[in-house]
């Protein structure tokens, strides 16, 4: 039987998981044992009496800086040695997540990671346990936790088995480069509008082209820098 796929989250709010993992295809998933999810405490791993996590950051500034020495304990707990899942740290500063990312990682056992909360996390520990920084977006979020649940669900639903069809990612938007073509179902007419005749001709090379024309004049509007980087 193949390896499960295995999710390990590292959090200050583990009560937020599996919250949107846990329905639809991910949720589905889960109950059938394709992969599995575990949210750790990193407060579990916090000094002294009151588990502190946090301190001021060194040169001053606003807020609060997580911990090395907490943050590293948190994984080392987690990631036992020999663990060769990849170790990724949801931050804004991060390189960019994408569709070929989630294929990468969908392929592999799993994944560690990861979420930051108030200023950020001791530098030091990014470089000493060997994260990755994965942004899902130029913009901020209160903590790494939603970022997570994002980069999640985007690897768990190309995992085998979850979505209905094997061929259902195929020509989703980002797989070929290009975003999706439009999509129709019934009624034939809804409030005048109808459905592209081509796409009830039956001729299915004909509705090839008009799908990757559709799919590359929608890029052109509003993805061009993915026509570019093609």
């Amino acid at each position: 039987m193949a390896m499960t796929w295995r999710a390990t989250i590292l959090t200050l709010y583990p009560e937020m998981f599996p919250g949107p993992l846990g329905t639809s295809l991910s949720g589905d998933a889960l109950s059938r044992g394709l992969w599995s999810l575990e949210a750790r405490q990193i407060r579990d791993h916090g000094i002294g009496r009151h588990a502190k996590v946090d301190d001021t950051p060194a040169g001053g500034g606003p807020g609060m800086v997580l911990r090395a020495d907490v943050l590293a304990a948190a994984i080392d707990a987690a990631a036992e040695e020999g663990d060769i899942r990849p170790r990724l740290l949801m931050s804004p500063r991060g390189r960019p997540f994408t569709q070929a990312d989630a294929r990468r990682l969908a392929t592999g056992p799993g994944l560690v990671i990861v979420c930051g909360r108030f200023e950020g996390i001791d530098e030091r520990v990014i470089a000493g346990r060997d994260l990755t920084e994965v942004s899902i977006g130029d913009y901020v979020l209160s903590g790494g936790e939603i970022p997570a649940m994002v980069l999640t669900d985007a690897c768990v639903r190309l995992l085998p088995g979850v979505m209905g069809a094997d061929a259902s990612g195929d020509d989703e938007s980002f797989e070929n480069g290009l975003l999706e073509y439009p999509q129709y179902t019934r009624p034939r007419e809804w409030e005048g509008r109808p459905i592209p005749d081509v796409l009830l001709s039956g001729d299915h090379g004909a509705i090839a082209r008009w799908r990757r024309q559709e799919a590359e004049r929608l890029t052109a509007e509003r993805r061009p820098d993915l026509l570019g980087a093609r």
